[in-house]
């Protein structure tokens, strides 16, 4: 490795040597030299280039430097400190290992504000940037916090097909794409074929992937291509257990993004604390009566909107003090055909929301796993059932009762960091008008 140390790993007594690697961010001429401060993933060092201290080879390669140089440098960490405010290297060799040919489109250290436009046209460049790094660390830490918990408590990581022969959801906001003379569909959601696991008896599984959403919209929560991390699991008793599940891997999240991204949030300027559990739980037909006292209106036997979603995250914390709350027994009518009814009041649903500062950031419950239940109420949604017996057929043959959930990583991450935007929290936005970088 040309790299020996990452910058926040690097030794700081005096004398000590070292050798880092990373992109030349920004240079000081000064009479008696010249200071270059280079960046990697993990922080920013100042390379001292001063006349008489510095080799004439380091000397000479520092007067050649220009910001966004990739450089390995190998120096000493000097007795009398130049810098206050970073880690400190006279350099013994300074090599060039990328050198930028000219100057960025943009001004990635953000001293001069780009249109987020153009900011995602030069995509690569932006996540240049401080403090896009650090989001991006932090999502990693999100995905780490889901693996972990769930890999340590049971659940079986899977793949399932990002390819269907029918839409997944029966609905119209697919994308379909020719394959070998027939039509073939993205995803929208994994979680039919979750379900199949379940009947295979696999009993707790979960996936880390992509699904994709045809739907032009271009709010700053929505993209046409979105990962999610989601789970499903068998002999649950009702939606509860589903509620518990997600709930632990919610906090198992948060703990680890604040155990793992300290630097991190403090360059965002966010602080976090570890949720406290049980997260509430707000019911329907109740939420329509909360509803109406928030001032919001929301037809009976319907969902509520994005108003309604907003004041319930207000009440919520007001009344819980609770970010996270948890929305159960939605109207049967606005669900899909395969969400389980509860059997003595079936208008109402067992199918439940994660709502997080406000904003949904999954959906999920107990899933019907009674064959005749399933066809009747395919029927009820006035769906095509010969369409669907590619799913329906193997629950003839027996099914545990299941449920699972599904959670969007990026909304995930938006909202630990109060980012208003998900395109922030995705490297690469697809979305109605973008399809590149």
């Amino acid at each position: 490795m040309l790299r020996v140390t990452y910058i926040r790993d690097a030794a700081t007594e005096p004398g000590s040597r070292l050798r880092i690697g990373g992109r030349v961010i920004r240079i000081s001429e000064l009479k008696i030299g010249r200071f270059v401060w280079v960046r990697d993933i993990t922080g920013t060092i100042q390379v001292t280039a001063i006349k008489g201290k510095a080799p004439e080879q380091a000397m000479g390669a520092a007067n050649a430097l220009s910001p966004n140089d990739f450089v390995v440098v190998e120096g000493t960490v000097p007795g009398t400190r130049e810098s206050k405010q970073y880690p400190e290297l006279i350099p013994e060799s300074i090599m060039v290992v990328g050198k930028a040919l000219e100057p960025s489109p943009i001004d990635i250290e953000g001293h001069t504000e780009s249109s987020f436009d153009k900011r995602l046209d030069w995509r690569a460049l932006d996540l240049r940037n401080q403090s896009q790094t650090a989001i991006f660390l932090v999502e990693s830490a999100v995905l780490e916090g889901m693996h972990r918990y769930l890999s340590s408590h049971g659940f079986m990581q899977v793949f399932t097909p990002s390819l269907m022969g029918m839409p997944s959801e029966g609905g119209s906001e697919v994308f379909s794409l020719e394959h070998f003379g027939k039509t073939a569909y993205l995803r929208q959601d994994p979680q039919l074929h979750r379900q199949l696991l379940m009947l295979a008896g696999f009993e707790k599984v979960y996936e880390v992937g992509p699904s994709w959403r045809a739907e032009r919209s271009n709010t700053p929560r929505h993209l046409t291509e979105h990962r999610t991390c989601a789970a499903e699991l068998s002999f649950i008793k009702d939606e509860r257990d589903v509620i518990k599940a997600e709930q632990n891997v919610a906090v198992a999240v948060v703990k680890n993004v604040i155990r793992r991204c300290g630097e991190e949030l403090k360059t965002l300027g966010v602080e976090l604390d570890a949720p406290k559990v049980p997260f509430p739980v707000l019911k329907f037909p109740k939420i329509y009566d909360i509803l109406e006292e928030l001032g919001v209106k929301a037809e009976r036997g319907g969902d509520y909107d994005r108003s309604g979603e907003e004041a319930l995250g207000r009440y919520v914390k007001e009344k819980y003090g609770s970010d996270f709350f948890f929305v159960d027994r939605f109207p049967f009518a606005v669900k899909p055909f395969y969400v389980m009814k509860v059997d003595d009041s079936p208008q109402w649903a067992r199918s439940i929301d994660l709502i997080y500062r406000g904003l949904e950031l999954s959906s999920g419950g107990q899933r019907e796993h009674r064959y005749e239940k399933i066809i009747s109420q395919i029927g009820e949604k006035q769906l095509d059932a010969e369409k669907l017996r590619w799913f329906t057929d193997f629950f003839k043959y027996g099914a545990p009762p299941h449920g699972g959930f599904s959670i969007g990583i990026e909304r995930f991450t938006a909202q630990l960091l109060n980012i208003e935007n998900i395109k922030e929290t995705t490297a690469f936005p697809r979305t109605p008008d973008r399809l590149l970088p």
